[in-house]
């Protein structure tokens, strides 16, 4: 794997781009649960119209997937400094830079969009940054991501209490962590709320660690630009607190990420499964409990 993933970040951008929407076809084409549920996710959201629009959609969003497959390779395993000069630019990052001048802590919000993967790497370049982090089953890809991620003033965290802790700590301190606001939440740390008019469990944690902290939130995309040529980094400040209630909360956060996935429908993730229930969760109010 090692192998092939530094043979891969040896090539140029464009070129493995290219590769990319090969592969994205290649697992779109594989038996399984892909390909129903990607389109299912981009029909069902209501972002394109059905018919044409959708079917056109859909084939760019296969392409964009392979991208952000094998681009992971560059942007692990090239240097530091030279995978932050793919960022060819930004709109908005001042507004995070003024908060962190100001002693606020910050909570980047970066949803499946793009190459997310990078936003870590281009915030911790500038300011210290924690996120938490879960391993995967095989060690040679923990190995790798630990390598990629961990880089610059990126310190990654348990998915645990004591991740909690740390998160809570850095912002404290008026530095930045990293949540991905569209991910399933564990059991115990979320609730049901809409997410393109349907349930999703949605975690609770960013409304916590804002209310105990006052942090500043902001939701960051990695557009992937065209033709290979890098990516730009779209903030979008959420303005205010999050409201106490969860749920309340949860609905403000998935709707940003909504308006923020209609700006850039081709390069969200639409294979996640976004809604399913992990276990130990209850059901949807009125659905029946399982």
């Amino acid at each position: 794997m090692m192998f092939l993933f530094r043979l891969l970040a040896s090539l140029p951008l464009p070129l493995l781009h290219g590769l990319g929407i090969v592969l994205g076809w290649l697992i779109y084409w594989a038996p399984g649960r892909h390909a129903a549920r990607m389109r299912n996710n981009l029909v069902d959201s209501g972002v394109c119209a059905p018919g044409r629009d959708c079917r056109r959609l859909l084939r760019q969003a296969i392409g964009e997937s392979g991208k952000g497959i094998v681009e992971l390779a560059t942007v692990w395993l090239r240097p530091h400094d030279q995978v932050v000069k793919l960022v060819r630019g930004t709109t908005g990052w001042d507004a995070i830079d003024a908060a962190r001048a100001a002693g606020k802590g910050v909570i980047l919000l970066s949803p499946h969009i793009g190459c997310f993967e990078i936003i870590s790497l281009y915030c911790a370049s500038r300011h210290p940054f924690t996120a938490m982090y879960k391993p995967p089953r095989q060690p040679a890809l923990d190995a790798l991501m630990l390598a990629g991620r961990q880089r610059g003033q990126a310190t990654l965290v348990p998915t645990d209490m004591s991740g909690v802790r740390a998160l809570l700590t850095a912002l404290k301190r008026g530095e930045a962590i990293g949540v991905l606001p569209d991910q399933v939440a564990s059991s115990g740390d979320g609730v049901w709320a809409p997410f393109f008019g349907r349930p999703a469990f949605t975690p609770t944690l960013v409304a916590s660690l804002q209310r105990k902290t006052g942090a500043a939130a902001f939701f960051v995309a990695a557009e992937r630009l065209g033709r290979g040529r890098g990516f730009h980094l779209h903030v979008f400040p959420l303005d205010g607190l999050l409201p106490e209630d969860k749920v309340a909360a949860a609905t403000r956060i998935n709707q940003s990420v909504e308006a923020i996935v209609r700006r850039f429908p081709a390069q969200y993730l639409w294979s996640y499964n976004r809604y399913k229930r992990p276990g130990g969760a209850p059901p949807p109010e009125g659905e029946a409990a399982a």
